[in-house]
């Protein structure tokens, strides 16, 4: 069937074009569309209550959203469904928001303004193991690795978490939104290697996603 999506975006006109997007794309299905991530988490906890199985694969969330906002809503959502994809679709594009998104476990960021063929490209990427980021948004969280870099480190704070050189290279990939095939055939190793040092990133840092890895990076200055 493809990849399974629900929109979540409160305004209906928006909501109607990505609706048929995506039931126009052969390789996504359009699972459900909610006008609020309240509406969206009742849902869940809902079919979770009643024994249901949630087959959704993709949230495509709204920032700015009736009730919980978007950044609530995916904290709810990850909480619920730990293995379901949350990506933010929004017009804002200030680094702050950016990174609380993806410290709210986020798994990419995507901005209204990119074309639809853009949005299907970035949101292809997840079943990679990619952490879906458009340009202008990729920018800007470079442009917080360089003013991370600039700011200066707190005393005593860990500055590598026992990472190796190879496990840090990988991780800089990962923040530059690359996905596991591309961080393989850049580093010239199998995809198998680049899942095993992922997953060792993930021990020593104490994280279970690649958005929490990325935002861990980010605030200790690993990357």
């Amino acid at each position: 069937m493809g990849l399974k999506v629900t929109i979540i975006e409160d305004n209906a006109r928006y909501r109607e074009s990505m609706e048929m997007l995506f039931n126009h794309a052969p390789d996504f299905a359009l699972v459900a569309s909610y006008g609020s991530a309240t509406m969206a988490v009742t849902e869940v906890e809902k079919q979770l209550r009643w024994g249901q199985h949630v087959d959704w694969n993709i949230a495509l969330m709204d920032l700015e959203l009736p009730g919980l906002n978007g950044i609530e809503g995916t904290r709810r959502l990850k909480a619920l469904l730990p293995h379901l994809s949350v990506v933010m679709l929004t017009v804002f594009e200030e680094p702050s928001v950016i990174l609380e998104a993806i410290t709210a476990g986020a798994d990419g960021y995507l901005l209204k303004k990119s074309s639809a063929g853009e949005i299907l490209s970035q949101l292809r990427m997840i079943a990679q193991g990619g952490s879906p980021l458009t340009s202008g948004v990729a920018r800007t969280v470079l442009g917080l690795l360089r003013e991370n870099r600039k700011s200066p480190a707190i005393s005593g704070a860990p500055t590598r978490l026992d990472l190796t050189d190879r496990e840090q290279e990988v991780l800089q990939q990962l923040v530059r939104g690359q996905s596991y095939k591309q961080i393989a055939q850049h580093l010239s190793i199998s995809i198998e290697t680049v899942r095993t040092y992922i997953r060792a990133i993930y021990r020593k840092l104490q994280v279970h996603s690649v958005a929490e890895a990325v935002a861990r990076g980010i605030r200790e200055k690993l990357v």
